[in-house]
């Protein structure tokens, strides 16, 4: 019987699980998949917990609940992979050998890697919000703070959804003006790039909007580390910014088990194709989602559009084929502004945001590059879609690959 094998049940993991599931003979094929958590978060909504519209409930299912019937699922830490002899060794000191192996380990925060981030005013007045401890304390602080110098820091990319930190620091705007305080919070953001987002059209536009919402940008900023008893954050370059709340969105790494396996580069992302998505340096592993080093978003929608990517391609591998996908980078974010309304923007490698209607031509209902209420609803539209749809599996009417019909160049 052959072997497929799958590392990781998050968001890409699973996707992976219910697409072969469908097509692999089971007298033929046995599916392993393989993560040492048995929670699965939705990680988009960890960006509404500290603001009251989401709770701890409204983001965290059992994965095992995800994970289509036939499908052997093992709770274990992965020690590393032997891609020389297609052989995943296990914490517990058990091997699976494989014929075709999926790498969807996904990115981790590691404050501890910043002098002070995660000193003594960690989750009292030091915050992230990429994870649920992080977001749920930050909530409480929320609840009875009255107000100050409020600073997010970007430590360094790659990092998960760029889009979030922008979306924070607006949706603070709206929260404060709603609580009456506005007046009282000064909000800084302090990012190592020279605008509010990398595409230089979108940057353009985010930026107009921090500026409207009276949101203070300081570019260039490469975090060195965190002064707890004077809180500062210091950059290399001696600059300091004072806080007396911050928002940090930390340095990120690959999962461990790549650096063991040697597969990855120096922050454990694994060295990907960036277009046929397999390992540079094992045709039969495949690697999705945020474990990868592909020069794109660690978001959502990627690992949607890498996956029908992956699956066509690991098809065509166990049929004799060559490769037929190719991805093109493609990334959509839907991005919250405050006051009920949100941003659009759609790119792919190649191709930065532009203006227009998603996803139908002419129709919408979605506007790229502007501010509409109806982008907010496909925000939270995405939070049933993603239960229902895009886990399992299924089709949804967006292709893989960008296309330009209904953009304005």
């Amino acid at each position: 019987m052959k072997k497929l094998v799958i590392l990781g049940a998050g968001t890409g993991g699973t996707i992976m699980a219910n697409k072969m599931r469908k097509v692999l003979d089971r007298s033929e094929w046995k599916i392993t998949v393989v993560d040492q958590y048995k929670t699965h978060y939705y990680q988009p909504g960890f960006l509404f917990i500290p603001f009251g519209m989401y709770t701890r409930k409204d983001v965290i299912k059992p994965k095992a609940d995800f994970i289509p019937i036939g499908v052997n699922f093992i709770y274990s830490e992965i020690n590393k992979v032997d891609g020389e002899n297609n052989k995943v060794l296990l914490k517990d000191g058990d091997t699976l050998n494989y014929d075709y192996l999926i790498v969807a380990t996904g990115t981790k925060i590691v404050p501890e890697e910043t002098p002070g981030l995660k000193g003594d005013l960690w989750h009292k007045r030091v915050f992230d919000f990429y994870t649920i401890e992080g977001a749920t304390a930050l909530a409480d602080f929320f609840k009875t703070w009255q107000g100050g110098e409020l600073v997010l820091n970007i430590a360094d990319n790659p990092i998960k959804c760029p889009v979030a930190p922008l979306e924070f620091v607006m949706f603070a705007d709206a929260f404060f003006i709603e609580r009456g305080i506005r007046d009282k919070v000064n909000i800084t953001f302090v990012t190592p790039m020279e605008g509010a987002f990398t595409k230089p059209r979108a940057s353009k536009m985010l930026g107009n909007l921090l500026k409207e919402k009276n949101i203070k940008v300081v570019p260039d900023f490469y975090l060195e580390s965190v002064d707890n008893e004077k809180k500062v954050i210091k950059s290399y370059d001696e600059k300091e910014v004072p806080f007396d709340c911050l928002i940090s969105i930390p340095v990120h790494f690959g999962d461990d088990m790549i650096e063991r396996s040697v597969l990855g580069d120096d922050m454990n992302f694994a060295l990907t194709d960036k277009f046929h998505l397999n390992s540079t340096k094992f045709e039969n592993i495949f690697i999705l989602g945020d474990a990868s080093n592909i020069p794109t978003s660690k978001a959502g929608s990627v690992v949607h559009f890498a996956a029908e990517v992956i699956f066509e391609n690991l098809m065509c591998s166990i049929e004799g084929r060559p490769f037929t996908a190719k991805f093109d980078g493609h990334s959509n974010c839907y991005i919250e502004t405050g006051h009920g309304k949100g941003a659009l923007i759609d790119f792919n490698y190649d191709t930065e945001p532009l203006p227009g209607f998603f996803p139908f031509p002419g129709i919408g209902p979605f506007g790229l590059l502007k501010e509409t209420r109806m982008n907010h609803y496909g925000k939270l539209l995405f939070r049933w879609i993603y239960w229902h749809v895009l886990l399992k599996g299924k089709e949804m009417p967006i292709p893989s690959e960008m296309y330009m019909a209904g953009k304005k160049l």
